[in-house]
C-alpha cells in the first residue's frame, strides 16, 4: 500500500486515540502537506519536536493497528466489494448459478472477516 494512503487510513481509523496535540502536528505534516518548519514556528516548538512527534504519532497508530488490525479488515472487505462488482458487471458471462455461487462465497468471506 502507498505509503500515504496507509498513514491516511491509519488516521482515520486511529487519529481520535492521539492527543490534540499529537493530531494536529500529525495532520499538519503528514495530511496538510505543511513544512517541519512552517509546524514548528505556528506552535513554538522546535523542528526536530515535530519530526518527533510525527514520529511517535506514526508509531502510536502502526501499534494500534498491529493489535486490532481494523485497517487490514477494511482494505480487504474492500476489495471483495469490488470482486463483487466486478463479476456483477460481468455477469453476462457467467451462468446465473456460477454468479450466485461466487458473490455467496465472497459474501462469507466478508462475514468471516468482521
Amino acid at each position: 500500500m502507498e505509503k500515504i494512503v496507509e498513514q491516511t487510513l491509519l488516521y482515520d481509523f486511529y487519529g481520535e486515540l492521539l492527543t490534540e496535540h499529537q493530531r494536529r502536528i500529525y495532520e499538519d505534516v503528514v495530511l496538510n502537506d505543511y513544512s517541519l518548519s512552517e509546524v514548528a514556528e505556528e506552535l513554538g516548538i522546535s523542528r526536530q519536536g515535530v519530526h518527533d512527534n510525527v514520529k511517535r504519532c506514526g508509531r502510536i497508530l502502526q501499534d494500534y493497528e498491529d493489535k486490532l488490525h481494523l485497517v487490514e479488515k477494511f482494505v480487504n472487505i474492500k476489495e471483495k466489494i469490488h470482486r463483487i462488482r466486478e463479476l456483477t458487471g460481468h455477469c453476462e458471462a457467467m451462468s446465473k448459478q456460477e454468479l450466485v455461487t461466487e458473490v455467496d462465497h465472497i459474501s462469507q468471506e466478508i462475514l468471516e472477516e468482521l
